[in-house]
């Protein structure tokens, strides 16, 4: 029998995107991508992002995260997913550790995320910097100028989308800019096929988004390894950080999902700060028999 077996998790949303929080401190367990897999088809466990909180590796940290996505791979970031984490360790009872500062320093395999409380439920996350050069997001092949790249949608005289800007926050970003309601793509379709492409040797999580005014966006987002989500905040600072560099909008934009919406700013010194709400939904345990099978 799997180990995670019976282990208590808390089900949470950040913006819509649904995530799973499972506490492995005091332990030397870790989730195999098979588990993984397991934990996302069932129905009482599904996430698009599953947060698992181990001891820290780095002095000075609260906590290290390992992200994984519904199809087993990991992820180097989620900012939804650690504002929910940030408010398990704030509030929880079974998770909590004091904090005297309202704030937790947290590390995932992208490096170092500073978390700040701003409200009861909602947290403002430093995602670090961006990461701009083709070789850093990663592409296959050069691009002197990241801000478009070579990609696009349809036939050659007439895409439906081209040249989206590529963007890392921990994870590779695609970003299509469009003056149409994102609505109108089938992100379906196209976010499969583009994820996979070969211009991305890590795939990348593709996105399609419309500048609505000066400070607010409209967007969607086909994420890697777990497909159409309702948020996705490392690609709504993506997002910002490629329309500021463009000069569609400033250093700042309120992101509309479907899920909800979440405050980016880029600031002055290249962090990009993302702010938004969190939502508890409820807490269970992983039943037996999810694992059935599961060798490890």
């Amino acid at each position: 029998m799997s180990p995670l077996a019976n282990r208590r998790f808390l089900k949470m949303h950040g913006a819509g995107n649904a995530i799973v929080v499972l506490d492995l401190r005091g332990t030397d367990l870790r989730v195999s991508p098979v588990e993984a897999r397991a934990i996302a088809a069932d129905p009482h466990s599904r996430f698009d992002q599953l947060m698992v909180v181990h001891d820290s590796v780095s002095p000075g940290t609260d906590a290290f995260m390992r992200i994984y996505n519904t199809d087993g791979s990991e992820a180097g970031a989620c900012g939804n997913g650690t504002r929910c984490v940030a408010y398990a360790l704030f509030d929880d009872p079974a998770m909590a550790r004091p904090s005297e500062n309202g704030q937790l320093t947290l590390e995932t395999k992208a490096g170092l995320v500073g978390v700040r409380r701003v409200t009861d439920r909602s947290f403002t996350v430093d995602m670090g910097q961006p990461r701009l050069r083709w070789d850093e997001i990663p592409l296959a092949e050069p691009f002197p100028d990241t801000r478009r790249i070579e990609l696009q949608v349809g036939p050659i005289d007439d895409p439906i989308l081209h040249s989206p800007a590529a963007v890392s926050m921990g994870n590779p970003h695609a970003i299509f800019f469009t003056e149409r309601d994102p609505d109108a793509y089938d992100l379906g379709r196209i976010g499969p096929l583009l994820e996979a492409h070969p211009i991305f040797p890590e795939r990348a999580n593709i996105s399609i988004a419309q500048v609505t005014s000066r400070d607010t966006i409209k967007l969607r987002v086909w994420e890697r390894g777990a497909g159409l989500t309702l948020a996705c905040g490392t690609a709504a600072c993506a997002t910002v950080v490629a329309a500021a560099r463009l000069r569609l909008i400033g250093r700042a934009a309120r992101v509309a999902l479907p899920g909800g919406e979440l405050s980016i700013e880029w600031r002055a010194d290249d962090h990009v700060l993302m702010t938004g709400p969190v939502y508890l939904e409820g807490e269970g345990s992983f039943a037996a028999e999810i694992f059935s099978g599961i060798v490890r």
